[in-house]
């Protein structure tokens, strides 16, 4: 009775208030997050086919050790291929996860994200058309926005995206999870459509540039990929923790949010744009990398509660850390070659998936 009283003392205060107050556990996640991901990012710069030693390339950065006698080899490896391969994994996890939560919290529903309903996928569209379209038809477009023309153009498809399965799914204030998932899946299936008609007339060039869009890679990351993404991704995650008060209000519904002083359409048009920012760029250096978005956003909400001032942050975290785990297994599974890490994402992934729709079934009680 004295935990009801106070949420609603608290609700009469325009503070939205969640059920299970877990504000000390999720503090202690966040620390313990960050500490996974310097030591995730410290193994997986050591982790490879390639033995260099990291440590010490560690400590020359960081003006322990003078390097003498250390192979250029060595520092290259780290330097140049595994840094802006780990620091591009970080990122993008990070952008997916938070993604995934943003949306979630958005249509207020754990199934949403953006690789299922198809924002990836528009996304995707949006970079082979500049891939493929940029020294014909959309030349001036290219020109125009520079050396950041495919991110923006994936930024782009992702934006449409999104905004059309928002409109779509919502009548009256409402959101229809049905609706969305069937239009995200014909969206998906249109987006996949146009890029297959793109691809169909493409030439070798560009074919061998689009070749890893299917199931998303690393492989490609250089610190010119990590510069050029880096004034996308950063902002619109910024933007998401602007909208941590409005997507706890939002749990409560609509209506309640309003009478808090929520400008709710403020919030969805945020919550829309830095969805389709960070989407769009991650896909434009990435390709597409399902699950990310669903799989860590729910862990963290079973853990930490959804209260979204912790969930969007530990997300970004553990996204960031799951990414970088997955693309460990990727180059290392099947050496010499490698795995796409979508392979590891989705055989993770797809599992998980079933599970969440068997367990809001009532079929497993876990």
């Amino acid at each position: 009775m004295l935990q009801r009283l106070n949420h609603k003392q608290t609700a009469a205060r325009g503070q939205p208030s969640l059920e299970g107050d877990r504000s000390l556990r999720a503090r202690v996640a966040l620390a313990g997050l960050l500490v996974l991901l310097v030591v995730t990012m410290g193994f997986a710069l050591q982790f490879g086919a390639f033995d260099a030693p990291t440590l010490r390339i560690l400590m020359i950065w960081a003006g322990l050790d003078d390097g003498q006698g250390l192979e250029a080899v060595d520092q290259m490896v780290i330097t140049n291929i595994r840094l802006p391969r780990v620091i591009m994994g970080a990122l993008i996890g990070a952008a997916l996860a938070i993604s995934g939560a943003v949306m979630q919290g958005l249509f207020r529903n754990p199934l949403a994200d953006p690789g299922i309903v198809g924002v990836s996928a528009g996304a995707s569209l949006g970079a082979v058309s500049i891939i493929v379209l940029g020294g014909t038809v959309l030349a001036p477009y290219a020109q125009l926005v520079g050396t950041n023309a495919l991110p923006f153009a994936a930024f782009l498809g992702g934006l449409a995206s999104t905004y059309i399965l928002y409109a779509i799914a919502t009548r009256q204030r409402r959101t229809s999870v049905a609706t969305m998932l069937l239009a995200g899946i014909a969206l998906g299936a249109f987006a996949l459509a146009m890029t297959g008609l793109l691809i169909f007339v493409a030439d070798d060039l560009q074919l061998r540039e689009i070749s890893f869009w299917g199931l998303g890679s690393l492989a490609g990351a250089t610190w010119e990929k990590v510069v050029s993404v880096i004034p996308i991704l950063l902002p619109s995650l910024l933007l998401t923790l602007y909208l941590a008060r409005g997507l706890n209000a939002l749990a409560l519904g609509e209506a309640a949010a309003v009478h808090m002083g929520v400008p709710l359409q403020r919030v969805k048009n945020v919550a829309i744009f830095a969805i389709a920012a960070a989407t769009g760029a991650s896909v434009a250096v990435s390709g597409g990398i399902g699950f990310v978005g669903i799989i860590v956003p729910h862990v963290l909400r079973l853990s930490i509660g959804p209260d979204h001032r912790y969930l969007i942050p530990a997300s970004g975290l553990l996204g960031a850390v799951f990414l970088i785990l997955a693309d460990c297994i990727s180059r290392t599974v099947v050496q010499p070659a490698e795995l796409p890490i979508g392979i590891v994402t989705a055989a993770i992934g797809a599992p998980f998936f079933l599970w969440i729709l068997l367990r809001r079934r009532g079929i497993l009680d876990l």
